[in-house]
């Protein structure tokens, strides 16, 4: 698939889902930049604001199969990952697959969950297999997982490590929508008829592969490259850091920069990817200091910090293939201002 074929896919694909999540075209973007970049990304949002809604949409208009897990206290790794049952009838254990093997799977209140079970969900996210009764199996390709949790509810819930956190490409919120918004929602409601909402759907499993190899093929300037290793760096010396972003938030960074290269319409990363995938890419993988949380420190105040010390790269032209007949004159008028 061509970087060109790709961006129209991918608008289409977020095209579908906002005929079901309104007004959210932004945050819808990223989310579908990190499941092109291959990766994993958490919804930390208030209850009601449509993170589950998001990502059944997604589903269907990647035409991925769905599962929805929902992460109670009592909730087993088995649970998640399946289980070996005998069958009395051939008396042989049988493997019953669990919800992870699917294509796109919501871990619904992900914090809600015992930490031996966040660890076998850490498996397949990571390494794309899960292990039961000493057997490894993999999971299907493409596989993703859309996490959501309630970042102001703490009874009963069980914080996410930092090993499981840096696992996640990217951390979204929706946000309350405005009044306008909101009102669309409740019309299109009246209009239905009915609760449930469908998504046309765009892509199947092998064309989101293919989107995803194109993303491959997006070029990074060594400029742009050094200016995010740059980024990441000052996340771990600023004076509010406990730990900083480690190189796979640089490796996110990157990632996830050219995965909205190409739903800009663009085969190449320009800093302002770099700069809007900052707060998403980084806020979670900074720890401040624990005499700081008085203060309101945050790893978003850090990485905000960062952005306004790191200078960014001088505008250059951009990156063109070999046999390209732009003129410079049109390069230069997609160049972009420091």
């Amino acid at each position: 698939m061509t970087a060109e074929e790709a961006t129209r896919a991918a608008a289409a694909v977020l095209d579908a889902v906002e005929t079901a999540v309104v007004g959210k075209r932004e945050a819808l973007e990223l989310v579908l930049t990190g499941i092109l970049a291959g990766g994993h990304v958490l919804l930390e949002d208030l209850p009601g604001l449509g993170k589950t809604l998001a990502a059944r949409s997604f589903a269907q208009a990647l035409g991925l199969p769905f599962t929805r897990a929902q992460f109670t206290p009592d909730l087993l790794p088995a649970d998640l990952t399946g289980a070996e049952v005998f069958d009395q009838r051939t008396g042989e254990f049988e493997f019953r697959p669990g919800p992870v093997f699917t294509g796109l799977l919501l871990a619904d209140e992900i914090n809600r969950t015992p930490p031996k079970t966040q660890s076998a969900l850490l498996e397949a996210m990571q390494e794309r297999q899960v292990s039961v009764e000493g057997t490894t199996r993999r999971l299907p390709e493409p596989f993703h997982v859309l996490a959501t949790a309630n970042p102001i509810e703490h009874e009963g819930t069980y914080p996410l490590p930092e090993a499981q956190l840096d696992r996640f490409l990217l951390r979204l919120s929706f946000g309350y929508p405005t009044a306008e918004q909101e009102w669309d929602v409740v019309s299109r409601r009246i209009d239905r008829r009915r609760e449930e909402q469908v998504v046309p759907e765009v892509l199947d499993a092998a064309g989101l592969l293919g989107v995803q190899q194109a993303v491959e093929d997006v070029h990074v300037e060594d400029a742009v490259g050094h200016y995010a290793v740059e980024l990441v760096a000052a996340t771990r010396s600023h004076q509010h850091a406990l730990v900083g972003a480690s190189p796979r938030g640089t490796l996110a960074l990157i990632t996830c920069a050219r995965a909205l290269a190409v739903i800009r319409g663009r085969s190449y990363v320009v800093p302002e990817d770099v700069k809007a995938l900052a707060h998403p890419a980084l806020d979670h993988r900074v720890t401040v200091k624990p005499e700081l949380w008085l203060q309101n420190a945050t790893g978003a105040g850090v990485v905000e910090a960062v952005l306004g010390q790191v200078p960014v790269p001088a505008a250059a032209q951009p990156y063109q293939p070999a046999g390209s007949d732009q003129t410079t004159a049109a390069a230069a008028g997609s160049r972009t201002s420091a």
